[in-house]
C-alpha cells in the first residue's frame, strides 16, 4: 500500500507531538502516574498520543491505529485487515521523567505483519530518523526546523558485529552472554528506540534484547533499520520479528518475544 504524503504526515505529526512533549519536559516537575504494569505515564505521553492520532485520522481515516496509552485503557481497534499504524508517543518515559534526552516519538505503518514505514523522533536531541518506500533518512533540526537530511545505511564489517548498543536499564546476563559470541570491541548504551537508529546510521552493529518490549516500542525503529539495510530477527537468527500479534497463548496482545537487531 502506498499512502499519499505519508512521510510528510508522519514528520509533521511527530514534530507537533515533540513540541508538546518539550513544553512539558521544560517544566520544573512532571506529574507521573503508574499504569497497571507499574510503568510510568505522564501528561506528555497522553498529549503527544492525542496529537498523533488526530493527525493520522485526518489523513488516513480508514486505517486502524494501535497506540500505547489507548491500548493500556483497553481501546484496541480491529486489525484484521493487513494494514495498521503503531504509535508510541513517548518511548522512554523514564528517561523523560529523569530529564535525560534519549526519549523518542514513534509512528510506524504495518503491512502484512511487518513495519514498512516509520519515524523515530528525538525532540530533545532534535534528530529524526524516517523511512518510507525503502529509503531511510536522518534529519537534523535546529529550533524545530529542518537543517539537514541525509540518506543512511548500516555499516558492514568483515568480522561481524564490533559495536554493540545496549539498553540503559534493561541489559542483563542473557545480553552479556549473547555478546560473548562476537568480537565486540566497543559498546554504547541508549534509551528507547534510539538503539535501532544507531545501527541504521552505521554508529553500531548489534542490539540484542532479552527483555520485555511491546510492538509500539519497536515498530518505527524496526522499519528504519530495515530500510537502511539491517534487520530485526527472533533468536533463531532468521525469522523477522512479526507484528499484529494478538491472542498469544503465553503473553498479552502486541507483546514481543526476545529479538536481535543488527546490520544484516
Amino acid at each position: 500500500m502506498s499512502l499519499p504524503n505519508l512521510k510528510t504526515v508522519m514528520e509533521n505529526a511527530a514534530y507537533a507531538a515533540g513540541k508538546a512533549v518539550m513544553e512539558i519536559y521544560n517544566m520544573t516537575q512532571n506529574e507521573v502516574e503508574y499504569k497497571a504494569d507499574n510503568s510510568p505515564v505522564t501528561v506528555a505521553d497522553q498529549e503527544a498520543e492525542t496529537i498523533i492520532i488526530e493527525a493520522l485520522k485526518e489523513h488516513y481515516k480508514d486505517i486502524p491505529i494501535v497506540a500505547e496509552e489507548a491500548a493500556s485503557n483497553g481501546d484496541l481497534p480491529d486489525i484484521s485487515d493487513s494494514s495498521f499504524f503503531l504509535v508510541d508517543a513517548l518511548d522512554g518515559t523514564k528517561e523523560f521523567i529523569c530529564k535525560k534526552t534519549d526519549f523518542t516519538i514513534n509512528i510506524a505503518l504495518i503491512e502484512n505483519g511487518l513495519p514498512v514505514s516509520g519515524i523515530v523522533y528525538a525532540p530533545a536531541l532534535e534528530i529524526a530518523w524516517i523511512c518510507d518506500q525503502g529509503k531511510a533518512e536522518k534529519i537534523t533540526l535546529v529550533d524545530g526546523k529542518e537543517s539537514s537530511r541525509e540518506t543512511i545505511r548500516v555499516r558492514k564489517t568483515q568480522n561481524g558485529p564490533e559495536i554493540a548498543v545496549v539498553s540503559h536499564s534493561h541489559s542483563n546476563d542473557e545480553t552479556e552472554n549473547y555478546l560473548k559470541n562476537f568480537n565486540i570491541t566497543q559498546r554504547t548504551s541508549a534509551g528507547s528506540s534510539l538503539k535501532f537508529c544507531l545501527i541504521a546510521e552505521g554508529s553500531a552493529d548489534i542490539y540484542p534484547r532479552f527483555g520485555r518490549t511491546m510492538e509500539w516500542d519497536t515498530a518505527a525503529g524496526d522499519a528504519v533499520l530495515k530500510a537502511a539495510g539491517g534487520r530485526v530477527v527472533l533468536q533463531d537468527g532468521s525469522t523477522l520479528l512479526p507484528y499484529g500479534k494478538t491472542n498469544q497463548a503465553n503473553d498479552t496482545d502486541f507483546a514481543n518475544p526476545f529479538f536481535i537487531a543488527d546490520s544484516g
